[in-house]
């Protein structure tokens, strides 16, 4: 079992790197590919994921992506493909937040994730997540409240100019309703 490997990124595509280590060229998948660069050393921390007819590896530029990811393929229903867009989109605060609050409509955003599959990842994992600093949780639930707005039709310009006056200590569900007041007026 690996727990990292140090190298030079050589090439990079949508959803893999490889890594050059001592002449050896390990193609690993990773949420964001493009946050690496080619020619540049790397540690990234890796996860070997073995199965009969699969044998891949899962990388991670932090120890605590990787054990986010690690506690969301224990999840039914959630292998790593479907939990590299996850973490690709989201931030390590915002899945941990959105699980602990058990916030089923932040996890149905992410692609092949429905109402089914939230509510088995906060069954699964509700409590069990490390909390995180409140800073990276209102920076997420800023996005959420972006895309709840988004999604019921309004412009951008228009939700940049109210969401600076949203509470952001309220949960969810009150930021909309604050939003929307603010955006009728």
């Amino acid at each position: 079992m690996y727990n990292y490997i140090k190298g030079i990124v050589v090439d990079i595509d949508s959803t893999s790197i490889t890594l050059d280590n001592n002449g050896v060229g390990y193609k690993i998948f990773t949420p964001n590919p493009y946050s690496f660069q080619e020619g540049e050393t790397y540690t990234v921390y890796v996860y070997q994921y073995i199965r009969e007819d699969e044998m891949s590896l899962y990388g991670f530029k932090t120890l605590e992506e990787k054990g986010l990811f690690l506690k969301l393929i224990d999840v039914k229903g959630l292998g790593p493909k479907m939990t590299l867009p996850m973490l690709a989109m989201g931030s390590i605060a915002g899945i941990s937040d959105a699980i602990n609050r058990e916030n089923v409509l932040y996890l149905k955003k992410f692609p092949k994730i429905g109402d089914k599959l939230a509510k088995q990842m906060i069954l699964d994992l509700k409590g069990k997540l490390d909390t995180v600093s409140s800073t990276n949780v209102v920076a997420d639930v800023s996005d959420e409240l972006i895309e709840v707005l988004k999604g019921l039709g309004y412009k951008d310009k228009e939700i940049k100019s109210v969401i600076v006056n949203v509470n952001k200590e309220l949960k969810i569900e009150d930021q909309v309703k604050e939003a929307l007041r603010l955006l009728v007026r």
